[in-house]
């Protein structure tokens, strides 16, 4: 536990991506005796995993788009958001605001420059998001996933900190466990999934491809898969007719254990999954949802696969050949996949939320503390990042 005792507000849209890091860091700052509360929209408040000791306010908040009929009624959500932010600061009084990205944290950030709060964004993909790119100039440190940033200028390097992605503690745990055996006879584990929806292009082309493998790799697959509800019978008869044994659901509370078993990952870039990969130490290959803002999935992709850790596949480049041909590249022999599953276990970055919290307590008494900095250029304490 940390001496003093100070509060800090933690702002994020509600989706998971946002909000596991967001909860991952409230977890270890309420560990450390600091008093956290959370900034979000209707969907976050609701989002399974949330700590039992963060209250959530709900504030408006609203994306301007591209239509400036809309603006008006936009612009009149964040005003109000910032208003209610406000009030919240006035009795809360925080050390410091931290963003993880979505429309919620727009009203926040400008709140905390209004009141003089400092303020950190935490950037989880390869790419910097739209509203973490607006406050990056005017935010006193930017926390971020990868050690390369698209979008993010040059101008801001002096108060960039490479942390990481938090992950979940359950996952985390699994760091230092052994890579499951797979020998030239053993059963191949195969994990897909596709985000919280399941992606309709997994339940399609993976079944058909791992059907192409050889029948000696054939022969030893057992598959777990998640898939949407409505494509499950279709694509548990598809397994059924290529005579693969499969577990289908569409949603699994367990993912940790089933991370565990794995031999081979297949699914989508999310920062979220890139993490838990690298945290876990599992191959993949990942196909990036090609409509994500930014294409920020494919950016995710590149630190591991540069690595040797996954391969990447472009969607309209993912076929059932394709996919085959990919996965006898990793699993054709054991040493391959063992290598892979160690390549991308050092892509991981599993201080991430002590080096999060670290930064984050920076501001509001105390040093800054031993952070992965990007660069060589000497990290500034809160107190000078204010000045």
């Amino acid at each position: 536990m940390s001496g003093a005792t100070r509060h800090y507000v933690l702002a994020a849209g509600g989706t998971g991506g946002h909000l596991i890091p967001a909860f991952a860091l409230a977890a270890e700052l309420h560990q450390r005796g600091h008093h956290v509360a959370l900034v979000t929209d209707e969907r976050g408040a609701k989002l399974p995993g949330k700590p039992d000791f963060l209250p959530a306010h709900v504030i408006p908040a609203s994306k301007l788009g591209k239509n400036p009929l809309h603006w008006p009624k936009g612009v009149k959500a964040i005003l109000e958001g910032r208003r209610m932010a406000m009030r919240l600061f006035e009795s809360f009084q925080p050390s410091a605001v931290v963003g993880f990205g979505g429309y919620p944290v727009f009203p926040a950030l400008l709140a905390a420059l209004a009141c003089e709060v400092p303020s950190v964004i935490h950037e989880q993909n390869a790419v910097l998001g739209r509203v973490n790119r607006f406050f990056a100039g005017k935010v006193d440190a930017i926390a971020t996933a990868y050690p390369e940033i698209a979008r993010l200028s040059a101008k801001h390097a002096g108060k960039v900190h490479l942390v990481g992605n938090p992950v979940r503690a359950e996952v985390l745990s699994l760091r230092d466990e052994p890579f499951p055996a797979f020998t030239a006879e053993g059963l191949l584990r195969v994990l897909v999934t596709g985000g919280s929806q399941g992606a309709r292009v997994l339940s399609e082309v993976v079944p058909d491809g791992l059907a192409m493998l050889p029948p000696a790799l054939r022969q030893r697959l057992q598959v777990t898969q998640q898939a949407r509800a409505e494509d499950v019978e279709a694509v548990r008869a598809r397994y059924r007719s290529h005579d693969i044994p499969a577990e289908l659901g569409t949603y699994f509370e367990n993912m940790a254990e089933r991370l565990a078993d794995a031999h081979l990952f297949i699914g989508r870039a999310g920062a979220s999954t890139i993490a838990e990969l690298t945290a876990v130490g599992r191959p993949a290959i990942l196909v990036p949802l090609p409509i994500a803002t930014d294409d920020h999935q494919a950016a995710n992709t590149r630190e591991i696969v540069k690595a040797g850790g996954a391969r990447m596949i472009r969607q309209d480049k993912f076929t059932a050949k394709e996919l085959a041909k990919q996965i006898q590249a990793l699993a054709q022999r054991p040493e391959t996949l063992a290598t892979a599953a160690h390549a991308a276990w050092n892509c991981g970055r599993p201080k991430a939320v002590q080096d999060l919290a670290d930064l984050v307590e920076s501001f509001g008494g105390a040093e800054l503390m031993d952070v992965i900095r990007m660069g060589e250029t000497p990290a500034k304490t809160g107190s000078e990042a204010l000045a």
